[in-house]
């Protein structure tokens, strides 16, 4: 069955740079420069660039969902991008080269926003770059596709080394960890696990099995057995509740923003399992001058697995995570 293709509309300064970027990405399948969110019909590059206009130079991106999701895609588009200056990028200056995201599905706001509350935490001054619905886009001139392609030392503005994050094999695989039988794990769970990981619950604060556990080893999603969090990324935050500064890989966690309770939150979910684990906060300890995550996790969602054990129970390949992690000694309990 042929994959259905989705959009995104990324502005990040001038759209030759940004075009080349996401091309190559796999996954991606097209990248065309164009105009996007301006108050004309059919302009031209040199209106655009007047000013007047009020349109972005932008890139529609469309990717196969299947090879790539949107996730990906946004948390690479500010790898390029400033977000906190206001109408420049680069040495282009201009309303047109304001930073923005345009989307056409709605839906495309629960992976977007979560991703901008974790980057904001990144940076001392607001975020500005603007998240909107796509008004209008029109393709740019033919001269400007691909223009980096056509032209080898063309002028771009952005670096393309971030692209070999993608490289990298996750260390997770999703495949290891498929559930054969949902029915059989769910009914493993006590009352207060299906509450937590099936209902979105949450168990009292200081009251999780975990929540003063630091023994070394790896914490594994309690329906599905899949690798989140390792013992050398946790640390005693006060808040009740286990918290760690990262999941073992960013792929092994699902983001969704969370407006329950009269809060906005960003809540976390296993990958495999959908599991609800928690949510996660930008309020984590600084380390190395830098202002980290909290991922705020239920002792519910969790089943630990001490570091003596993991060869025995299948997890032995990541024993070397922590022990690479433990060198660098940030463990705080």
């Amino acid at each position: 069955m042929l994959s259905v293709h989705k959009e995104i509309y990324l502005a990040g300064g001038c759209f030759w740079g940004v075009e080349e970027y996401f091309s190559r990405i796999d996954g991606v399948v097209d990248t065309i420069s164009g105009y996007a969110n301006g108050h004309t019909q059919n302009p031209t590059y040199k209106q655009v660039i007047s000013q007047n206009t009020g349109f972005a130079e932008t890139v529609k991106v469309v990717y196969d969902p299947k090879a790539v999701d949107l996730k990906t895609l946004i948390v690479q588009y500010f790898k390029i991008i400033d977000p906190t200056v206001l109408d420049r990028q680069g040495n282009d200056i201009g309303n047109q080269y304001r930073t923005g995201i345009y989307f056409k599905d709605k839906k495309d706001l629960d992976v977007i926003l979560p991703v901008i509350m974790k980057e904001q935490s990144k940076y001392k001054k607001p975020i500005v770059t603007e998240v909107k619905p796509l008004e209008n886009f029109y393709v740019a001139e033919d001269y400007h596709q691909d223009y980096l392609k056509k032209n080898k030392d063309g002028y771009c503005h952005i670096t393309f080394d971030s692209l070999e994050d993608l490289k990298k094999e996750d260390v997770v695989d999703a495949d290891d960890y498929a559930i054969k039988n949902i029915e059989e794990a769910i009914a493993s769970l006590t009352d207060e696990q299906r509450h937590v990981t099936l209902e979105a619950g949450t168990e009292m604060a200081y009251s999780g099995e975990y929540d003063k556990h630091f023994d070394k080893g790896i914490y594994v999603d309690v329906i599905s057995g899949e690798p989140l969090f390792i013992s050398a990324d946790k640390y005693d935050s006060g808040c009740g509740w286990p918290a760690f500064i990262k999941p073992i890989s960013d792929s092994v966690i699902k983001e969704n923003m969370d407006y329950s309770h009269n809060m906005v939150r960003v809540e976390v979910r296993s990958r495999v399992a959908n599991s609800h684990l928690g949510h996660v906060f930008d309020d984590g300890p600084v380390i190395d001058g830098k202002r980290q995550l909290r991922y705020c996790i239920n002792s519910n969602a969790l089943r630990f697995i001490a570091y003596d054990d993991m060869e025995a129970k299948g997890y032995g390949k990541y024993k070397a995570l922590i022990d690479e992690a433990d060198k660098k000694g940030f463990n705080q309990k």
